[in-house]
């Protein structure tokens, strides 16, 4: 009895001294990244006769721990975005001051008032060639600014990417260490901490992208995507890949066509060979990859458009003359008459259609000289749902109405508009097919940026720098001349050389003619003119009327929104993952008070046990000298 005695104390004291050795460990990484609390389990042998160590198991919290990843992700991605929404906020200057947008816009609008005032004071018009070249060089400034933060992003998805590439083969790894140090009892603790080591490589890789992970019954877990990639599979992992581009420009865009496409995608390359782009799938929806894809595809491509929109604002506000169709009627057909003279290629006719059932659309005659690419994408257009018709007028005025008639098809009659202006045109619709609702252009007078006697107020202002100089007109001929143009934008040599275009329409125009300076004055804070939905300003699904400046106005306010809005997302996401880390700490970190507590039972017990040992000893000792 006595040698049960002490082989049940001294298995007691074994497990004590394991538990306290157990507490000891928790409380020196009480303070450690990752590391989940361990409790021992102890196992009482057969017969109750005693007890063994048994086995050392994570007090981990799947649920608090799932929830953790997934903030991580979540706070990734908008603090990414905050942190881009800012530097492009930043881009635009402090509203109000001199140098923002809204302020160089404001200096050169007054400086248009005071030409007008004075037109033949040569310190007003140096004033005004000044005033619109900070606006075309803050306009510029901006745009450049955009792209590089494209760039930037550009150069962290390779770098991110890189990342969670490595994590996941780290994470393969540990899967293959837990599986085969799973079942030796001698390695509790080993395995115990390659489960934490694998747990901070997911917890790391979830600052990237999201993931889903599953446990498998061997211990090691698969990692998926949201669309259901495998990434991790036990021991095997995919391999993610960027095909990074360098420096990005306004042309250079994603799409699901590699041929198409000007920026990188992030590829992963399963064990068995497959290849599959995580873009194109939308495979990754949150971590910090995902925040660069949107950036750099969505939110800085909106504001390159609003840019490029302000450009072409600022250049057709200038130098087009607006022209609207008047309504007629002949032989029971109805339509329009509308003033097409001097149409140039890109030079947008919108004509509203209405079918019998009473469902109308935009459609829009696009003038080219044979080089555009054919379809044209509407959402390089005013308005994304509008059907877009290319025009071919390079054979000149005279064969305008022939084209635009072949062009519409049958149920539409086209002819010159009898006893209107040369280019005039009149377009007929049958009303029991479809009904026209309204035509309206936009013609472009100045042919050239050295066409400064137009005859009339407008003036080729702000030309085209990566075209020569050339006089924006919107054409599509070898691609959107829209995209890109505002870092394009300049203001006319012709201009700068002799200010005295910004008063002369003719050769004979009178020192003292205010027409001109007072058409352009009224160009930009009086003229509505059409600006794109794609801009995103005051919606997404149809183009937006405004004044160009007011159209500025605009974009400075929602641009403010838009980082206000980013910041606060920010703020409230970075809360959630403090509450998250907060209650899987509670659940599966360290208490040094829980610690010291049940290291004051353990040594009680270890006591006892001593005290059992001691007893069964002294007994053997007076059973020896009997």
């Amino acid at each position: 009895m006595s040698l049960n005695a002490l082989n049940t104390a001294t298995a007691g004291l074994q497990v004590t001294q394991a538990a306290i050795g157990l507490v000891s460990q928790n409380v020196a990484n009480a303070g450690s990244a990752g590391y989940v609390k361990r409790v021992l389990t102890p196992v009482a042998q057969l017969g109750n006769s005693g007890v063994a160590t048994g086995t050392i198991s994570r007090t981990l919290d799947a649920v608090s721990l799932k929830q953790l990843r997934l903030e991580t992700a979540g706070a990734a991605f908008t603090g990414l975005t905050a942190k881009v929404q800012g530097q492009l906020d930043a881009l635009y200057g402090n509203p109000g001051s001199a140098a923002a947008l809204d302020g160089v816009m404001n200096g050169f609008t007054q400086s248009l008032v005071s030409l007008t005032t004075d037109p033949t004071s040569a310190a007003a018009r140096a004033s005004v060639v000044s005033s619109a070249r900070s606006v075309a060089t803050t306009v510029s400034g901006i745009a450049k600014g955009v792209q590089d933060l494209r760039t930037g992003l550009e150069g962290q998805l390779g770098t991110d990417v890189a990342a969670a590439s490595a994590l996941l083969t780290q994470i393969a790894a540990s899967n293959t260490k837990i599986v085969g140090a799973t079942g030796n009892s001698s390695g509790d603790t080993s395995i115990a901490e390659l489960l934490d080591q694998r747990d901070q490589q997911i917890n790391a890789l979830s600052q990237y992208l999201d993931v889903q992970v599953s446990e498998q019954h061997d211990g090691s877990v698969t990692l998926l995507t949201a669309s259901g990639a495998t990434l991790v599979d036990h021991g095997a992992a995919a391999s993610l890949a960027f095909d990074g581009r360098g420096t990005l420009s306004a042309q250079a865009q994603y799409a699901s066509d590699p041929a198409a496409r000007g920026v990188g995608t992030v590829t992963a390359t399963t064990p068995a060979g497959a290849r599959i782009d995580l873009v194109a799938t939308g495979a990754i929806r949150s971590g910090s990859i995902a925040a660069a894809i949107s950036l750099r595809d969505d939110t800085l491509v909106q504001a390159q458009r609003q840019l490029d929109d302000l450009a072409a604002g600022l250049s057709r506000a200038a130098s087009d003359r607006p022209a609207t169709g008047t309504a007629v009627s002949a032989n029971g057909l109805s339509g329009f008459d509308i003033d097409l003279t001097g149409l140039q290629a890109g030079n947008a006719v919108t004509l509203g259609v209405r079918n019998a059932a009473g469902v109308g659309r935009n459609l829009i005659l696009m003038p080219t000289n044979g080089a555009a690419p054919t379809p044209i994408d509407p959402s390089l257009t005013d308005d994304p749902t509008a059907l877009v018709v290319p025009v071919d007028i390079s054979g000149g005025p005279s064969t305008v109405a022939g084209k635009i008639g072949e062009a519409l098809g049958a149920g539409f009659t086209v002819s010159a508009a009898p006893g209107g202006a040369a280019g005039g045109l009149r377009i007929l619709s049958d009303p029991a097919r479809l009904t026209l609702t309204g035509a309206s252009a936009s013609v472009t007078v100045p042919t050239s940026a050295a066409d400064t006697r137009t005859g009339a107020g407008q003036l080729a202002l702000f030309v085209d720098a990566g075209t020569g100089n050339g006089v924006f007109t919107g054409s599509f001929e070898g691609g959107s001349h829209l995209t890109g143009f505002a870092q394009r934008l300049a203001v006319n040599p012709a201009v700068v050389a002799d200010s005295s275009t910004l008063v002369n329409t003719t050769d004979g125009t009178k020192s003292g003619d205010a027409t001109r300076p007072q058409y352009l004055g009224d160009a930009l804070t009086n003229r509505t003119l059409t600006f794109s939905a794609a801009s995103g300003i005051g919606g997404v699904s149809a183009p937006r009327s405004a004044t160009v400046v007011g159209f500025t106005q605009s974009v400075i306010d929602a641009r403010g929104a838009a980082s206000a809005e980013a910041t606060q997302l920010d703020e409230g996401q970075t809360i959630a993952l403090s509450s998250a880390r907060s209650r899987f700490g509670k659940e599966s970190g360290v208490s040094v008070d829980e610690e010291m507590s049940k290291l004051i039972q353990l040594q009680t017990a270890y006591g006892a046990n001593a005290r059992v040992l001691t007893a069964a000893r002294d007994m053997l000792d007076t059973l020896l000298r009997i």
